[in-house]
């Protein structure tokens, strides 16, 4: 035992330790200050706590332009959907009609707000907008083609390494995935217990599913994003899931099934196919 006192000398006793009064121990049946009183019969085991309420984020990139493909237009205006756009747009918001829709964002582009309008239509809302999803800004790239993108060095390296890349006098895919998983952050806080549909561009979206999958951001190649595609994430105070991606097809199998009426017996589990 180490002790400051010389060898051979004994140590000095400590100082007796009056208790403050106003430090206490409260009176039997009295609460500790800043607690909720006690409800007379109620114990811990009756105390439930408040239900987990996860936010349905439905990722809905824009239907195709004159241009989808052939072009790198980034946030350069016009641009609107093609014929085939529109159709595309309308069977997706005929797709999600029958959904419990709380909110439709947009990405202030114009491709995105013709994409959301017929979606926020179908459910009696206004299409918001939201700058955080827009397009990345392509910078020196905006506006040419991807045949002569091809033939430069510098846009190989969005292919061999994306999470280092950065658009000549535009934005990296660092900061493009780090400003859209932070709004859909955001609208998970907003939107507890409900379901929104945000409409944004491939991009913003492939790199908000490369996030919440785990994966790594020069992986971002490996997940397509078709125009007018579905995706959908389930994004929860505990962590994320993937529910849908790139669907192009019926979404019947995520509808909530409506409970039974009142003295109505529910459907029984059905019996396991034979194996």
């Amino acid at each position: 035992m180490v002790t400051t006192s010389e060898p051979g000398t004994a140590t000095p006793e400590a100082p007796a330790i009056t208790p403050d009064p106003d430090l206490t121990t409260p009176p039997t049946g009295a609460s500790a200050p800043g607690s909720e009183p006690a409800v007379a019969g109620e114990t811990a085991a009756d105390t439930k706590p408040e239900p987990v309420r996860s936010t349905r984020i439905v990722l809905v990139r824009h239907g195709v332009t004159a241009e989808t493909g052939k072009v790198l237009y980034g946030r350069e205006p016009g641009h609107p959907l093609s014929e085939t756009g529109v159709e595309q747009v309308e069977a997706t918001a005929a797709r999600l009609a029958a959904f419990p829709i709380a909110a439709v964002y947009s990405s202030p582009i114009e491709r995105t707000r013709q994409t959301a309008a017929p979606i926020a239509k179908s459910h009696g809302l206004e299409v918001e907008l939201l700058d955080a999803v827009i397009e990345s800004d392509a910078g020196e790239f905006t506006g040419q083609t991807f045949a002569d993108l091809g033939k430069l060095d510098a846009w190989k390296a969005v292919h061999r390494s994306p999470s280092r890349f950065a658009f000549p006098g535009g934005e990296s895919f660092a900061s493009l995935q780090a400003r859209t998983v932070t709004a859909l952050e955001e609208l998970a806080k907003r939107h507890p217990g409900e379901t929104v549909v945000v409409v944004s561009h491939a991009d913003p979206i492939r790199a908000a599913l490369v996030h919440y999958t785990g994966s790594h951001l020069d992986h971002i190649d490996k997940f397509a994003v078709s125009p007018a595609s579905v995706n959908i994430i389930e994004v929860s105070p505990y962590g994320a899931s993937v529910l849908k991606f790139n669907d192009t097809g019926g979404l019947d199998e995520l509808r909530v099934p409506e409970p039974p009426a009142e003295g109505e017996a529910e459907d029984p589990a059905p019996e396991p196919e034979p194996a």
